[in-house]
């Protein structure tokens, strides 16, 4: 079952931009590896998944709910978040429908495969592969802070991942995304 493994190093790395004790979705969640992280930075955590057992795994971590995202109605209509973090996961019809998720001032974490990977391994479909800018231009109504579309190894990928923010007018200041240092 995916989400097992340690969270994801572009989660980690643009967590920072979320508002303190903000809501949170992790949407596809799996068995809760950014639920948990997010839980651990203070946020109230929402996961979304189609699993049962994935959802079960979840238990504790915050509010769980079991849907077909595909298939079915969107489970939450009219809510907002503080942050949405999608990874590894890809249904384009949705991507009007994250983006009205994101409260003003949210923040979107979103990291799935590019065009490319079908080289490498599984997803291979078109379908399930971001094509180039595909993350840019679903969220170009959001101020990208951070977005990479390029090959990572071990494991072999071709991905895309965008971290980027919904602002809310502020013009006495400019906002202040705040970049995080890559490791040495």
């Amino acid at each position: 079952m995916h989400g097992t493994e340690a969270p994801s190093a572009w989660v980690q790395r643009w967590t920072h931009l979320i508002p303190h004790q903000a809501t949170a979705l992790d949407l596809a969640c799996g068995a809760g590896r950014h639920m948990r992280w997010l839980q651990a930075q203070g946020l109230q955590v929402t996961g979304v998944d189609r699993s049962p057992e994935a959802i079960a795994a979840c238990t504790g971590l915050g509010e769980l709910i079991c849907a077909d995202i595909e298939n079915g109605p969107w489970p939450l209509p009219g809510r907002q978040f503080g942050a949405v973090v999608v990874t590894n996961y890809l249904w384009r019809p949705l991507l009007p429908t994250v983006l009205a998720s994101l409260a003003p001032g949210g923040v979107l974490i979103y990291e799935t495969f590019a065009q490319g990977h079908e080289t490498v391994g599984r997803p291979s479909r078109a379908d399930f592969l971001l094509r180039p800018g595909e993350l840019l231009q679903a969220f170009g109504a959001l101020r990208t802070v951070a977005y990479e579309d390029g090959y990572l190894e071990n494991p072999a990928r071709f991905v895309q991942r965008i971290a980027a923010v919904r602002e809310t007018p502020h013009p006495e200041a400019p906002a202040r995304h705040r970049l995080q240092p890559l490791s040495s």
